[in-house]
């Protein structure tokens, strides 16, 4: 062995056999951190709040961050966050970015539920290309068919209809593919999740 290659070991060296076997492990993430990982990845904005205060004031920096006076909602609730924030609303259009809530988070795949409760009768593609969605921790489901499941039970009285997911958190501009006419569902998607497990 020469006076170099005992000073500077070269990455040739192979790790040992416990090296390996740490290395090898499979890592299992949580369902929560499954799903902000797939989320990330896809490009949407992950925004964290430990409580509704702290949720109504990161919308209120969402809206003044990108000069959005104005946006559409569906929810009495968040309606009334917004007046707290000095944000109109106005029923759903394409014109204003939406802000709703959520059916699931679908961990293993980083998508977000939504159903007739949330967006009515309207499809994605009809709807602005922003999105704010206000949801919480309990909502993470690990599949799309836990995710049904969960609609299901949550909603015995009457099942929602148009039942869908936001899959792509970037928006492809001059995609012209006749695979994809019609049928984008990608997002400029702000996530509030709000901790209430």
């Amino acid at each position: 062995m020469s006076l170099f290659s005992k000073f500077f070991k070269t990455s040739n060296t192979k790790p040992s056999s416990k090296e390996q076997k740490i290395n090898n492990q499979p890592v299992v993430l949580s369902l929560d951190d499954l799903f902000v990982n797939n989320f990330i990845n896809k490009g949407g904005k992950f925004l964290y709040c430990i409580n509704t205060s702290e949720a109504t004031q990161t919308l209120k920096r969402i809206a003044l961050e990108n000069d959005w006076n104005s946006l559409s909602c569906f929810d009495d609730e968040l309606t009334k966050a917004c007046a707290a924030s000095k944000i109109t609303t106005t029923s759903i259009t394409s014109k204003q970015p939406l802000l709703t809530k959520c059916e699931h988070l679908v961990a293993d795949s980083g998508n977000i539920m939504l159903s007739s409760n949330q967006i009515s009768e309207m499809k994605l593609r009809e709807l602005n290309e922003n999105f704010i969605v206000v949801a919480k921790t309990s909502q993470i489901v690990k599949n799309t068919g836990e995710g049904l499941t969960g609609i299901k039970s949550n909603c015995k009285s009457k099942l929602p209809t148009n039942i869908c997911d936001i899959r792509n958190y970037r928006i492809e501009k001059n995609k012209d593919n006749f695979l994809s006419y019609g049928v984008s569902n990608s997002k400029n998607l702000y996530l509030i999740l709000v901790e209430d497990l």
